[in-house]
């Protein structure tokens, strides 16, 4: 029984620490904007 609880207790520290890493990353990263530009070529555009 000692190593089914150790195994749950290692499940809920990485649980944990995952929820804990994208709630900081959702809270205190903010992503940075820039203006993105795609050039199509003009073969593509024509249809027959």
């Amino acid at each position: 029984m000692p190593t089914l609880s150790r195994f749950l207790l290692a499940l809920i520290v990485v649980a944990l620490v995952g929820y804990a890493t994208v709630y900081g990353l959702a809270n205190f990263v903010t992503p940075s904007q820039r203006e993105i530009t795609v050039r199509i070529p003009t073969d593509r555009l024509q249809r027959d």
